[in-house]
């Protein structure tokens, strides 16, 4: 193989991994506006294992800064109530799979809030966070590439 060839497919490689590296990273931002009077939920499907971080933000023009805000679990009988507040910033461990939602509710005052919500998720295989798992499988593939190569080698 020449050496252009040789660079690209490192390059085509090295373009598949950073893809599937960017896929892999669950980290959401959104500005969610909350009408006077309603409620807005979100829904986030989690699976065991994942570890969560959720951090929201009341922001408003005058008045009260401040939404209801309640975490419900896949378990109907699992609720979690922050109730009004006006910042938030929460983290937990994924005990049952399944469709986590975000209820904000604005049903104080008659003027509409707006909401930055953050929420990350990390994904862990065997223990070991999924990142750090693909890079570490990654690590190993190419030293055992590397070992194959030269076993293989032509001895003088």
């Amino acid at each position: 193989m020449t050496n252009h060839r040789k660079i690209a497919v490192c390059a085509i490689a090295f373009l598949v991994l950073l893809a599937v590296f960017i896929e892999i990273s669950e980290a959401t931002t959104l500005s969610i506006t909350v009408p006077a009077g309603e409620e807005v939920t979100r829904k986030i499907n989690l699976v065991v294992d994942d570890h969560v971080l959720i951090r929201f933000t009341v922001l408003g023009t005058s008045g009260s800064k401040t939404v209801t805000f309640t975490l419900s679990f896949p378990n109907p009988d699992v609720d979690i109530k922050f109730g009004e507040t006006g910042a938030v910033s929460y983290s937990f461990v994924v005990d049952v799979e399944g469709e986590y939602t975000l209820h904000f509710a604005n049903s104080d005052t008659t003027e509409s809030k707006l909401v930055t919500l953050n929420y990350e998720i990390d994904h862990y295989i065997l223990g070991i966070p999924q990142m750090l798992f693909l890079a570490l499988v990654i690590a190993v593939l190419c030293v055992a590439m590397v070992a194959s190569y030269v076993l293989m080698s032509r001895r003088p």
